[in-house]
């Protein structure tokens, strides 16, 4: 168990957020949740030690084992795979390299003798001899082959590197898990792997995520930081959403009626103020103003972008057809045979187990690339709008501001337009005078959907539109996509999104395509048929 009493963590004579009084029990999952820049990887150092708090504290038992997902890739790489992994058990590790340097020495004496037997004792006890086919399974379970534990860290790649680290916050039961973003860079059967693995996890885990079906499956709890403060909701994260969403709108309401009923009793006073036979009646009523306050909402340090695509012009029949397309890429052919129809209909989300394939097709339909043998065709009627998985070459170098960028998209050429467009992508005041080349990544990708929102386009071709944003921009992307009225076709790694967007699935494989008229996971059920 963690407890949390009366924490608070001031910046710069402001607090991020104060008074928090929180227990963290065993069997639960928590997932930690808030706008991006409300405190959620900060409180998730704090509650590891790696931060102090201002005021209040954290208290743990001595005796429970907390392990963290670390963030730093390269931290390890003049280590073993299987080092790095075990040393997710400190004590594990250093009673096995005092073990070994023992029994190194040359001049093994009497005490060393003891020692050793000591610490044998206290190895088995903690599992020492497990040690080793644990870590593989660990890896086995990410997706990785066995022999991978004897590689070293600085030889692998990154998606390699994060499993690894993934796995070494896993490894040696412990009774609290902290994690940041784990399912970054994971892939489908590594996600499904780790969730199933968290379910069935007795100790308590603490979890940051933007991952809405991640938190959905594994999360019993949700921490939601706002306002300030840090409050406990029991259930998951669509739970909290519709339950937040349901308050805001009974506020609303609850404020609505105050409003009319404020405005009722001032006409009142107004028309009749002036009139003897009226005058009691006006001045009980201006009393009863007196008293009738309006209450303000909550300021919410949430704010959801608008997204949403309009067609200038149906679409005909005829959308795009693919022949034959092949590509090969630094030596490797990721793409083979490719041949498909696109309907009317369509919102079609493309796999792979190489997510370079999914991006080079896209780059070939829009021109970006040229395919190596076959053709592609779009209809007459159709017209595109793009969004790359790489947005560099649309900013680097550039020193126009965020409105002198949008201007080159748009006949709307306005500020008053310009500034009234951008508020709702979340840019306001002054903030539509940033230079492009200086924004985050999350504001760079709220300026490329804002440019795609400006072509009124009847087929959206999407690559990893969820990269660098948080939940509530992710909601309003997934949620203008869900009512646009055209095609689409996208690949996302967030499974909510494929699930509610995609009515098809294509699959891009070593020898062609699988193509299936389903949603996602009725895809992901049909493939786990296939490969039993």
């Amino acid at each position: 168990m963690i407890t949390v009493s009366d924490l608070s963590l001031n910046f710069d004579g402001s607090n991020l957020f104060s008074n928090v009084n929180i227990k963290f029990t065993p069997g639960n999952c928590y997932g930690i949740i808030g706008a991006n820049g409300a405190g959620k990887s900060t409180f998730l150092r704090i509650l590891s030690g790696d931060l102090e708090p201002s005021s209040g504290d954290v208290i743990m038992p001595k005796e429970l084992r907390m392990s963290v997902l670390k963030q730093d890739h390269y931290a390890f790489d003049d280590f073993s795979v299987l080092d790095t992994i075990i040393m997710g058990n400190q004590h594990l590790y250093g009673i096995m390299k005092e073990k070994d340097a023992i029994y190194a020495k040359e001049d093994f004496s009497d005490e060393d003798g003891i020692r050793a037997g000591e610490l044998e004792g206290e190895f088995a006890d903690l599992g020492g001899w497990e040690a080793e086919s644990d870590a593989s399974r660990l890896v086995q379970g990410l997706g990785m082959d066995a022999s991978i534990i004897d590689a070293q860290m600085g030889g692998l790649t990154g998606n390699e590197k994060v499993k690894v680290l993934l796995a070494q916050a896993l490894f040696g039961k412990p009774d609290i898990i902290l994690l940041d973003e784990p399912t970054n860079n994971l892939d489908i059967q590594a996600v499904v792997w780790l969730e199933e693995f968290l379910m069935d996890y007795p100790g308590t885990v603490i979890v940051v995520s933007h991952d809405r079906y991640f938190l959905n499956n594994v999360c019993t709890h949700i921490v939601d930081i706002d306002f300030g403060k840090i409050k406990l909701y029991v259930g998951n994260y669509d739970f909290w959403y519709e339950s937040s969403q349901l308050v805001q709108r009974m506020l609303k309401d609850q404020n609505k009626k105050k409003e009319d009923k404020i405005k009722e009793l001032q006409n009142f006073i107004a028309r009749f103020s002036a009139n003897k036979s009226k005058s009691k009646q006006a001045t009980s009523r201006r009393k009863l103003l007196d008293k009738l306050a309006v209450e303000e909402m909550p300021a919410s340090s949430r704010k959801y972008p608008y997204v949403g695509f309009n067609m200038d012009r149906e679409p005909g029949k005829e959308i795009l057809e693919v022949e034959n397309l092949s590509k090969t890429i630094d030596g490797v052919k990721v793409l083979n045979n490719v041949s498909f129809r696109i309907n009317k209909e369509d919102k079609v989300g493309f796999v792979a187990e190489n997510e370079i394939a999914m991006t080079t097709l896209f780059k070939i339909l829009m021109g970006e690339m040229e395919p190596d043998e076959g053709s592609f065709k779009w209809g007459q009627t159709v017209s595109t709008s793009y969004f790359p998985q790489d947005n560099t070459s649309y900013f680097d170098g550039c020193t126009l501001n965020i409105a002198e960028w949008l201007k080159q998209f748009t006949t709307e050429e306005t500020e008053t337009y310009l500034r009234s467009f951008l508020g709702r992508m979340l840019f306001s005041g002054d903030d539509i005078y940033k230079e492009v080349r200086v924004l985050s990544g999350g504001e760079k990708v709220r300026c490329m959907l804002s440019r795609m929102m400006m072509f009124g386009s009847n087929v959206l071709v999407v690559d990893q539109p969820t990269n660098h944003l948080d939940l509530e921009s992710i909601t309003a992307v997934n949620n203008g996509l869900m009512d646009f009225k055209g095609v689409i076709l996208f690949a996302s790694h967030d499974h909510q999104f494929m699930q509610t967007l995609a009515n098809r699935i294509i699959e891009l494989t070593d020898d062609g395509i699988i193509d299936r008229l389903s949603s996602y996971d009725e895809f992901l059920e049909y493939k786990k048929q296939m490969n039993a």
